[in-house]
């Protein structure tokens, strides 16, 4: 690992794989394991630098995608990098935009070299290859940088898998040869689909090229959560037990608690900020819908005993109201309730970890919580599907 870097795990809990420990880089320590909130734009949406750290967010994930599109890296470069650019001064993770590239599955093709595609912004035509996505991602600054992969749908069949596998696999071979920066952790990305053989393919080849960082992708893509569980529990013991392991696109509470179980460190995802959007607040029983008329006249907080802002300052009656009247700050104070309800919940985690009380946290937390059935979450998940193409189609 370079200089500027450590990784070290400080407890582990002796009835599950859960660990917890810090991650040193040039911009301040992550206490792991942690939850990255994501800004994708530069821009947790809705707030500020300030009510992130506030909140106690410790590292923030942007996309490398959506800034080479706009307003490209030789603006942030020219700016001091992203760290200044969007006033965010602890660490910082870039992905690859390899997701994003793929989900543009009629305006894209991918090839040896890379992947070329149409901007969802404008339809110009780009091209992403293993070199350009580190160059890119050397301009921006991040501490942790993520290579391109090929992500595959779900469902989808082994061969398919197994060509995107090998071209990943090449393709994790030349990022780490074009990568110059020593001040920045480039992560492998272990792929495979729900395919026993070929995640252990994956994160054997992966593991041989000792990367100082180790990714778990192409999860929480529509299969059930016992299959991303199943993966996991063959996947993350063949990473180096030394090294940080990041659950890319993972952030549903109960999956970070299982995920920590199964020996996750780092993990990210939208949804927080996204159900935020649509009036759906995270309680410890699961979610609750702001706008159900029950709560017109309820003029407690989202959640008894929480800490946030929100619930210290506002009743459920009048986050109904703002969402019903379209107001702005709604969006804000669901964004703030929900953000800060998985930060608190990785920092009990952890403390849970140091403590020796994990298991029966896990247990607890669990019984407690009622997650969203698979089927409306696929439900859900073809709606945005659905949103996304009439955006670009316009």
């Amino acid at each position: 690992m370079p200089a500027p870097f450590s990784f070290q795990v400080t407890a582990r809990c002796p009835q599950t794989q859960g660990r917890a420990g810090y991650l040193q880089t040039p911009h301040g320590i992550i206490h792991t394991p942690a939850f990255m909130p994501v800004g994708t734009q530069a821009t947790v949406k809705a707030l500020t630098p300030d009510e992130l750290r506030e909140m106690g967010a410790e590292i923030v994930l942007a996309n490398t995608y959506h800034l080479y599109l706009r307003p490209g890296p030789e603006v942030i470069q020219a700016a001091g990098g992203l760290h200044r650019f969007m006033q965010w001064h602890a660490p910082l993770l870039t992905d690859s935009g390899g997701y994003q590239v793929f989900s543009l599955s009629h305006q894209r093709k991918i090839d040896e070299e890379g992947v070329t595609f149409r901007s969802h912004l404008d339809g110009s035509l780009h091209m992403l290859s293993p070199e350009k996505v580190i160059a890119i991602q050397e301009a921006l600054g991040a501490d942790i940088i993520m290579p391109l992969d090929e992500c595959t749908p779900y469902p989808s069949d082994h061969a398919y898998n197994q060509q995107a596998l090998q071209r990943t696999h090449r393709w994790a071979e030349r990022s780490l040869a074009a990568h110059t920066r020593n001040d920045q952790l480039l992560f492998a990305i272990v792929q495979g689909g729900t395919f026993p053989d070929l995640r252990r393919e994956s994160a054997s080849f992966l593991r041989e090229l000792d990367f100082p960082g180790y990714a778990v992708g192409g999860l929480s893509v529509g299969e059930p959560k016992e299959v991303m569980n199943e993966i996991l529990d063959l996947t993350v013991p063949l990473l180096p037990a030394e090294k940080p392991r990041y659950l890319m696109g993972v952030g549903s509470p109960e999956d970070l608690v299982e995920g920590v179980a199964r020996g996750i460190d780092l993990f990210d995802c939208v949804l927080p900020t996204r159900i935020a959007r649509n009036g759906a607040f995270l309680v410890r029983t699961g979610r609750l819908n702001i706008r159900n008329a029950r709560y017109k006249k309820d003029f407690g907080p989202v959640e008894e005993g929480c800490q946030c802002y929100t619930c210290r300052t506002f009743s459920r009656a009048y986050l109904r109201h703002l969402f019903k009247a379209e107001e702005l700050l709604a969006y804000r104070l669901a964004t703030i309730h929900n953000l800060f309800f998985l930060l608190q919940l990785m920092r009990e985690i952890r403390t849970a970890i140091l403590e020796g009380r994990f298991a029966a946290f896990r247990t607890t937390f669990l019984n407690e919580f009622t997650p969203i059935p698979h089927a409306v979450r696929q439900a859900n998940r073809e709606a945005r599907r659905r949103s996304l193409l009439r955006q670009r189609e316009r």
